[in-house]
């Protein structure tokens, strides 16, 4: 079963969402984690709300330190947040380079999201 990592400094938005994507087009093929370089502690209400959008409760979910995670991994994919994040064992690495939404509107928030998943579906379609 791959085992995927989803990394950024805070795993309270981006890297959240993908793990969110992960399990919801992965199911139970797939293993997904996120974390981050400096969680946190907490996932952005707005990634909660514009999950719980496409019917995935991030409730579920908690902010992790890459601390918190072992173990080596198909791909780790890092959302943008360069040098911040440490090399971590995989077959596969990516840098999706999103921009952080943490700030934007509401739109800008979803566009994010919705690059996020469609990033994901290609990932677990070639692994």
């Amino acid at each position: 079963m791959p085992r995927i990592l989803f990394v950024c400094v805070e795993n309270s938005n981006r890297s959240q969402m993908a793990e969110a994507f992960a399990h919801l087009l992965g199911g139970n093929r797939i293993e997904a984690f996120s974390a981050g370089s400096r969680p946190s502690g907490h996932i952005n209400p707005k990634a909660i709300r514009f999950m719980g959008e496409l019917g995935y409760d991030l409730d579920a979910q908690a902010s992790k330190s890459l601390d918190e995670v072992d173990g080596e991994f198909d791909a780790v994919i890092t959302m943008g947040c360069g040098d911040n994040c440490p090399w971590i064992p995989a077959k596969r690495r990516e840098d999706w380079g999103l921009p952080d939404p943490r700030d934007m509107d509401d739109d800008g928030y979803r566009a994010v999201r919705d690059d996020i998943g469609r990033r994901v579906q290609a990932l677990l379609a070639s692994l």
